[in-house]
Parts: C-alpha cells; structure tokens; sequence
C-alpha cells in the first residue's frame, strides 16, 4: 500500500491518539482546575477537540503554580530560615489582630500584622516617581526591584539610569521583571544594566523542559525595597503612560504606597521568594527592621497560583462580608467570580454602600465589555457602578467601613484571584483610611454612575459581545 491509500488510516490512529491523551488531560483537569466552570470547559473542549485543547490546556488550563510551591516550601531549607528568622526579628512589632478580617489576613498572606509602620499615600505618577526615584538615590547597600512592566522610552530610561547610576556607586540592585509584561523591553536595555553590574532576571515560570507553555502564571507585583528601611508597592509600572504621556488615555489615574517600618521586611521577603525562584539565589539583605516614628498598624498579603487557596478572592470576599456600611473597590477591571459576586450582592442587601469605580476608557476590551455583562446581576442588589472621566483609571484600591483601606497590585478579574502574583497592602490605621476615604471621594466626584440601561438596552451584537467576553474570564 502507497502512503495514500495508508493516509485514512493514520488520519484515525492520530484522532484516536489525541482522545486518548485528552481523557489523560480530563483526570488532570479534574484534579487540578479550581472552578468548577473551569474544569466543566476545559473536560468539554478537550473530550469534543483535543488536538486544539490540549495545547491550549498547557498554556492557560493550570490554575496551580506547583513549581513555585516546591522551591518555596519544600527544596530550599535556607530560604526557609530566613524567613523563620524574619518572623522571629519582628516579634516585638507584631501585633495580634483584633478583628476577624485581620487574623484572615495573616492566614492568606503568611505574613505577620506589624505596628510602627508609617504610609505615604502616592497619588499618581508624578509624586510616585518623584518618591521612587529619590529612595532610589538614597540607597546606600541594595536595592530590590520587581515590576510586571518596563518600558523602553522616557520615563524608563530615568530609570534605568537610576539604577546603573547606584550600581557603579556600589549598591547591589537586583532586578526582576515579567518577561511577558515586559515582552516590548529591547535586549539592549538589559544588556547596558548588566555590564554595569545589576542582575537582572525575568521572573521565568516556564523556566523547566516540561513548563515551557506555561505562559499563564505572571508576576503581576510592582515592589522597590532599598536598604530594607523603605518599600514601595501600588498600581504604577515603568512607563510613560503613568504620567499621563500616552495619546490613546491621556491622564492616567493611579495609587501607590510608600512604607517605612517592619512591613518593609514583611515585602522584602516577598521579593526574596520570588528572586530565588527566578535567580535560584538568596542575596545578603538587612533584616534589622526598626519601627518608625509613624507606628501605623500594617498587614502585607502576597497572592497567587503558589497558594493552597485562592487568597485574594478570599480576602475580597471576606471583606464584603465583613462590611457593614461602605464598602468602596476600584479596579481596571471587573470580572468576579461566583463567590465574590454572591458576596457583593449580599453585602448590598444588609445595606452597605457597595460601590464599584471602573475606568471608562478601555486598556482591554474583553474585560471592559466583561463588566457590561454583570450589571444585570449586581445593580437591582444596589450595587451601584462608577465610571471614571479624566482619564484612564488603574488604581487597586478597597475601603471597608471605616476601618479598613487595601492598596496594591490585585485588580478584581480571575487573573489577580488564580493566576497572578499579587501583594497588597492594609491598615485599620485612622488616619490612612481617613486619607483612603478622601482620595475616592474626589474620584467619584471625577465620575459618572452607570445606568443599568447602559447594557440592557444597547444592541444584541453589543450584548452578545459582553456575554461571549466573559465566558473568556479564566484566561483574561
């Protein structure tokens, strides 16, 4: 028999191979995948076209970052002593939580609830940079940066200057970054960092033979340590777009946090775990933490695939039903998930003031038209929708009553909840929510509520789009 007359049948060996390997696909979906509607696409699709699925099950279907998890906890003993002994060193600036949102806290994030903190609310890029580039400057010993996106253009090259410029003085900077968010970023650009002495590493998940698909899991967090006496974290990545330069969304609306004090340690630990996964290394750090003069209570929560739970999802959800007459979250994005959603309306019910602020302007569009489709779910509870005006708006900021604030890197979407390392910083200090409290207030005083008719009523192609957009959530 010539090839052609053998052709139909290898045609139907090589199907037959392909359902065989994506029923072995199917048990690890049943094992592995966290949501139930997740794991109920992914058996579908792989059982009805495998020789589609499972490469796409390889890039998006894992929600569990396992290899993370083995270098953390299991393989590296010293990286387990250090943060022994940072847990031990800052015995005496640990507190014991006095609400059952702040032992939630410390369960999710691993981490310890710290007094003698002080907060530095930064209100978008101009006095963020300002403030990063000048604890830049100040460094005298090291400096650890991690960002999910640098850019190769102005701002970028300040900052890139600013580093090199404190490597040749003889800081150590050690630098880390999404090589998917930071995808754009020229070879050149890290080339001139290294040969003045930083190391730089992407954050490499798919650094393994068997993980080379895994494109999924990225490293979303934006952290500065120097000297290990200040940090920095928030929604600002390395980018001209966060002064307001880009022409598409012109003023860019964003929170960061500068912290001083015990928490710095709590941070600097996060960055440590995460450069030994990329760097296999652990660099010399101070841990001699001191309390500021600020003593400001604060509790640093890191998220992400590496966690036995989903941890932000959990800490949002904990928050809503927590709340008992205000809870305010502004995010990019809003794509939640059954159980957030469940908790958000029925935080509404009690009567709390739930209230979400989006920008009005699109970055993504499939999770800008997701939104649109959970109006219908949320706003007949009382939930109520914003939509910022002067710009494009990207902040993660949370505010529970009147006795919590959230800022960070977690947006409200199934990425920040399964798929992205995250960390987030809270205080039940007065003072901060009090300033939380006043920076939103003039946001939604710069927005505009939404109408439920806003979905309801436009075109069947426009709510078609919103439906189908937000059946893509898992891998948005």
């Amino acid at each position: 028999m010539n090839l052609q007359e053998w052709l139909p049948y290898l045609t139907a060996a090589g199907l037959a191979l392909f359902h065989l390997v994506g029923i072995g696909h199917v048990l690890h979906a049943l094992l592995h995948v966290r949501t139930s509607q997740g794991t109920i696409a992914w058996i579908v699709s792989l059982l009805a076209v495998p020789w589609v699925s499972i490469p796409l099950y390889w890039i998006a279907g894992r929600t569990k970052f396992s290899g993370y998890i083995r270098a953390r906890r299991a393989e590296d003993e010293e990286l387990r002593r250090v943060a022994t002994d940072m847990h031990d060193r800052l015995e005496s600036s640990s507190i014991a939580p006095t609400d059952a949102f702040g032992r939630a806290a410390e369960v999710l994030g691993g981490l310890p609830f710290t007094k003698g903190n002080e907060l530095h609310l930064l209100i978008d890029g101009k006095r963020t940079f300002e403030s990063l580039f000048g604890a830049i400057a100040e460094a005298r010993d090291y400096l650890l940066v991690n960002f999910f996106i640098v850019k190769n253009d102005r701002i970028g090259t300040r900052f890139k200057n600013a580093l090199i410029e404190r490597a040749e003085a003889g800081v150590r900077v050690f630098f880390l970054f999404d090589e998917i968010g930071s995808h754009k970023l020229p070879d050149s650009y890290l080339s001139e960092m290294r040969c003045a002495g930083i190391k730089c590493h992407p954050f490499g998940t798919n650094r393994h033979w068997w993980s080379r698909l895994q494109v999924n899991f990225r490293n979303h967090r934006k952290i500065v340590v120097a000297d290990g006496h200040v940090a920095f974290i928030g929604g600002l990545n390395v980018g001209d777009e966060y002064l307001g330069r880009d022409e598409k969304f012109g003023a860019w609306r964003d929170t960061h946090l500068r912290l001083l004090g015990p928490s710095v340690q709590a941070i600097q630990l996060v960055f440590l775990e995460d450069w030994n996964w990329a760097a296999d290394t652990l660099p010399k750090l101070n841990w001699e933490g001191s309390p500021s003069a600020g003593d400001q209570e604060v509790a640093i929560i890191p998220t992400g695939p590496a966690d036995p739970a989903d941890s932000w999802q959990l800490a949002v959800a904990e928050a809503a039903n927590t709340s008992r007459h205000r809870l305010w979250i502004t995010s990019p994005y809003f794509v939640p998930d059954r159980g957030v959603l469940t908790a958000l309306q029925t935080a509404a019910i009690r009567g709390v003031d739930v209230r979400i602020l989006l920008p009005e302007k699109p970055d993504h569009l499939l999770v800008w038209l997701s939104a649109f489709s959970y109006y219908e779910e949320t706003m007949p509870y009382g939930i109520r929708f914003f939509r910022y005006q002067r710009g494009f708006l990207h902040q993660k900021v949370m505010l529970v009553d009147d006795r919590l604030a959230f800022v960070g890197t977690a947006n409200l979407d199934n990425r920040s909840f399964r798929l992205n390392f995250e960390i987030t910083a809270l205080s039940p200090d007065r003072a901060f929510v009090d300033e939380v409290t006043h920076m939103l207030e003039l946001d939604f005083e710069a927005s505009r509520e939404v109408e439920l008719e806003e979905f309801t009523k436009r075109s069947f192609p426009f709510r078609l789009a919103c439906r189908a957009s937000r059946l893509l959530a898992p891998v948005q």
